[in-house]
């Protein structure tokens, strides 16, 4: 196993997201790698730090008291906005207070904005590193046709998804066929496809989330890559092609995935 494999698992090792195999792969190379050794030591410490820090802040006991008060005032009963509002010292270092609190849960809120981009930019580059591993011999198919009503079933029972396998032969995507692979440390599908002599894969996985979310680009060791959420799938396009290409490959794929996916 190369750094730049084991790089990207690491996250995955650390929250015990990978299979026997794969973990087995990253400790012994930790093991007898320095940089690999000191980066993995590095991750351990944030992801003990993060997993014990209180970002969670409570509004004080007044303030809670106070809105349940006015909830349960009639509103006959309700001072006026203008009488509300008036300020008095006490309110004034109340609000201060409450600013403090505003401001911590601000600064947990863009922290845990930059722990979901670092997750984002950690599975990019295994997404990345997967398809080039699948470049090496034996490693890109586990069923090889460009039969889509072949290779679709063959994912039953493989992955929590029917992922689309759309046949582009006539727009110059032609399917070779699919394999099971794995991202972040779960299953997923992988089909494969070819231009001229560039090999481009597309990876489907289960989406939680229920809003969809446009092709992302991103570039990463020198291969193109488009990310995006569609009815419930997360979808990973690489490939070497330049990007147009790459792009016009999302858009027929995302323009097929509502038909293919419920298609047999």
């Amino acid at each position: 196993m190369k750094c730049d494999e084991s790089k990207v698992m690491l996250h995955a090792l650390i929250d015990g997201e990978l299979d026997s195999g794969h973990a087995r792969d990253v400790e012994a190379h930790v093991a007898s790698c320095a940089g690999c050794s000191e980066r993995f030591a590095a991750f351990r410490t944030m992801h003990d730090v993060m997993s014990t820090a209180s970002l969670k802040e409570t509004a004080p006991a007044h303030l809670r008291n106070r809105i349940e008060t006015l909830i349960a005032t009639p509103a006959s009963r309700v001072v006026s906005i203008h009488q509300f509002m008036q300020p008095t010292r006490r309110s004034f270092f109340g609000g201060f207070a409450m600013g403090s609190v505003l401001s911590a849960a601000v600064a947990a809120s863009l922290a845990l904005t930059v722990i979901r981009k670092d997750q984002e930019q950690t599975i990019a580059e295994e997404v990345v590193s997967a398809h080039i591993r699948s470049l090496q011999a034996g490693h890109l198919m586990d069923v090889e046709t460009s039969d889509r009503h072949t290779v679709k079933p063959w994912f039953n029972g493989r992955v929590d998804v029917a992922p689309p396998v759309v046949d582009l032969t006539a727009e110059s995507f032609t399917l070779l066929g699919g394999r099971l692979d794995y991202i972040d440390g779960e299953p997923v599908a992988a089909i494969v496809y070819q231009r001229r002599k560039h090999l481009i894969n597309l990876f489907v996985a289960q989406h939680v989330a229920e809003k969809n979310l446009r092709p992302n680009a991103k570039s990463i060791q020198g291969y193109n890559c488009r990310h995006w959420t569609q009815d419930g799938l997360d979808m990973w396009a690489v490939s070497d092609i330049v990007s147009e290409e790459l792009d016009e490959f999302v858009q027929k794929i995302a323009s097929a995935v509502p038909r293919s996916s419920s298609a047999s």
